[in-house]
């Protein structure tokens, strides 16, 4: 279950002075575009007032990177360009690990939302775990095609948790089936709501959560799918951002 580390980059209040310096722990969120309508609409979530991180903020679904997630099998891959720039500016890169971040978008939107990504295939795909019996149960075998990476963003020093986030996209006819009753008043996303991206600056956003939207209005009029460079946030805010 997310602990809200794909949208804390730039909101938790400041550590203390004599806190250690936290290494970021990989994590991982995912934006699904309904493109049906002539104006694309994005899946954010309404976290519970209760929690202690960003209550009451609107964000796209996404928590840590679990171990689990590098050793699930795939019914497909990311496009060879994704890949690439997943492994750019990583200390020891794999494939595995480029293709663990995907899987814990798709498992977070999945225990978040009951939203399920992948193909179809009765019997195929043999759970890690239990946060992935979920598909087992769906027969839907988790597939990273059809993800884009979009961007990139590290909490800044200093916070009591820190993160280092990859942001996919991905069109909402990827989710193939669902598991009911996942969002409620009491769990961690308490409304889910589909929005145009001028309605989703209305909302309630963490900070990096309104620069990513811009970075992907720009990446849905320059095509989605295209390989191009993916803007990195390593302090969290457009001042410190590069390219990957």
């Amino acid at each position: 279950m997310s602990d809200g580390g794909a949208e804390q980059i730039a909101e938790a209040a400041p550590a203390k002075a004599s806190a250690p310096r936290l290494v970021p722990k990989d994590a991982a969120t995912i934006i699904l575009v309904d493109r049906q309508a002539s104006e694309p609409k994005l899946l954010m979530g309404k976290r519970h007032e209760g929690v202690r991180f960003m209550p009451g903020k609107y964000v796209f679904p996404g928590g840590r990177v679990e171990p689990e997630d590098g050793r699930v099998n795939i019914a497909g891959a990311y496009a060879p360009h994704v890949e690439r720039r997943l492994q750019a500016g990583v200390q020891r890169p794999s494939i595995t690990r480029a293709r663990a971040y995907g899987l814990a978008a798709i498992r977070e939107l999945a225990e978040e939302t009951g939203l399920l990504i992948g193909e179809t295939e009765t019997g195929a795909f043999e759970p890690r775990g239990d946060a992935w019996k979920p598909f087992a149960d769906a027969d839907v075998f988790p597939s990273l095609e059809g993800l884009h990476f979009v961007a990139r963003a590290i909490t800044p020093p200093g916070r009591p948790k820190r993160f280092d986030t990859r942001f996919f996209a991905g069109d909402a006819s990827l989710v193939t089936a669902k598991v009911d009753g996942i969002v409620t008043a009491e769990a961690e996303l308490v409304e889910l709501v589909w929005v145009s991206l001028p309605e989703a600056h209305e909302l309630d956003l963490p900070a990096i959560t309104r620069i990513v939207i811009d970075d992907l209005a720009r990446r849905l009029d320059e095509g989605l799918e295209r390989d191009l460079p993916v803007p990195f946030y390593r302090q969290g805010s457009k001042s410190e951002r590069e390219h990957l």
